[in-house]
């Protein structure tokens, strides 16, 4: 098996790791697509709290996956945990359209959660591992931009296929396969500890971290210097994911209680992540220019104000088109900024589970802003007071990044945000 040092030319990992993020990016909008058909048919059972439960329980899978399946990247390495995340995936995803009740097609969606939660932050740790020096924000940015190209041609495949919900999930799956002989014949093991590139001052450091903590775990997160920085950055990934989640999976339902069409729903949600693309994109290269403090908390202050303004019926196509997509582009990549920084303010050895913390946290919020939002829809008050819930996120998020420094004093070097 190849290793890093080998393949550092080949492209092979960098497509790889954005096709992951694709199917992340499925997964993320698929159940928003088909719960207004499984609502207004009623198949399998389904009702808005039935949706609601569908929905919740997923997420704790996803929460579960990132918690307790990721970090094993840091010890088995990370070429190994995307395959098996991705199989698993993409076979409990094709049985999903096969569920006979609610009750199944839930805990179908909850083992696809396992492997997918796992799948992003290990996704994320290679790409790190992978980049040179001070690229930490663009390769992190570049790689999700997968994760919202998924979620386009997501809705884009559900305005053309939807009411047929099941052809979603076969579809969605049978990707995940076709995924899998190229992950297998064609990702190189990563080697964190030893074959990571580093900016020379820091080299001697993390080589010395390495052997004297080889064994890496959630208690390193509890160890100084770093009990404040999980703590702010758990808050802001909580609330990030909080609204990539809310919005993706309620946004359809919030403008039909709004008064739009179902296709109108389903065009805004293509739009939105169109949106997050763009957002990316410009969101990596501003953070490695000026500081990745300086452009998360930009951002997601940003979000809060577009969420609010999204709060008022635009009746003008073209300017909620506009409005939309702004918002996109400020919402999304806000979280994905969390988890840029992440890769930065650790050292490559524990990169991988301070990334599944993050993550795992954060699907704690994936998991709350659902079940708000869907509690809202179910007691009809989804809108206006669903941006209300997603805008007070926002500015929450602001608040707990205040708490994170701009560098991390460890025993043996300190490693600046923005360097490595």
């Amino acid at each position: 098996m190849p290793t890093m040092s080998s393949a550092r030319r080949s492209q092979w990992p960098v497509w790889l790791c954005w096709l992951a993020m694709v199917l992340d990016g499925f997964d993320l909008v698929v159940l928003g697509t088909v719960i207004p058909t499984l609502i207004k048919t009623g198949d399998l059972g389904f009702d808005a709290v039935g949706a609601t439960f569908a929905a919740t329980i997923s997420l704790v899978g996803v929460g579960l996956g990132a918690l307790f399946i990721a970090p094993l990247s840091d010890k088995f390495g990370r070429r190994k945990l995307l395959i098996a995340c991705v199989a698993g995936f993409s076979l409990f995803t094709i049985a999903i359209a096969f569920a006979p009740n609610v009750a199944v097609f839930s805990a179908l969606r909850m083992l696809a959660g396992l492997g997918l939660g796992a799948c992003l932050p290990a996704a994320l740790a290679y790409m790190n591992d992978y980049a040179p020096a001070g690229s930490a924000g663009k390769s992190t940015t570049r790689t999700m931009t997968g994760y919202h190209v998924g979620a386009v041609s997501t809705a884009f495949l559900a305005i053309l296929v939807v009411p047929n919900w099941r052809l979603m999930f076969i579809v969605g799956g049978v990707a995940g396969l076709v995924l899998l002989p190229f992950l297998w014949a064609k990702l190189p093991e990563s080697l964190p500890e030893t074959t990571a590139t580093t900016s020379p001052k820091t080299t001697a450091a993390v080589g010395r971290s390495t052997e004297a903590a080889p064994k890496t775990g959630f208690r390193d997160l509890l160890q100084k210097p770093y009990p404040l920085v999980a703590v702010g950055i758990g808050i802001a990934s909580f609330m990030g994911l909080l609204l990539v989640y809310g919005l993706n999976t309620w946004l359809p339902q919030l403008m039909a209680a709004a008064g739009y069409t179902v296709s109108t729903g389903l065009t805004l949600l293509l739009v939105l992540n169109l949106g997050a693309v763009a957002g990316l994109v410009l969101a990596g290269i501003l953070a490695d220019r000026h500081g990745t403090k300086k452009i998360v908390l930009l951002w997601f202050g940003l979000s809060a104000v577009f969420l609010a303004v999204l709060s008022v019926k635009i009746q003008n196509e073209l300017l909620l088109n506009a409005a939309v997509f702004v918002t996109g582009v400020f919402v999304f990549s806000s979280q994905v900024l969390v988890y840029a920084w992440v890769s930065q303010l650790f050292p490559a050895r524990l990169r991988g589970t301070a990334l599944g913390f993050a993550a795992g946290v954060g699907r704690l919020g994936a998991i709350v802003g659902p079940a708000v939002t869907g509690t809202l829809v179910a007691a009809n008050i989804a809108y206006p007071a669903g941006f209300y819930v997603f805008a007070a996120a926002g500015l929450l998020a602001v608040a707990a990044l205040f708490l994170v420094p701009h560098q991390v004093k460890t025993p043996y070097a300190v490693v600046p945000a923005g360097e490595r």
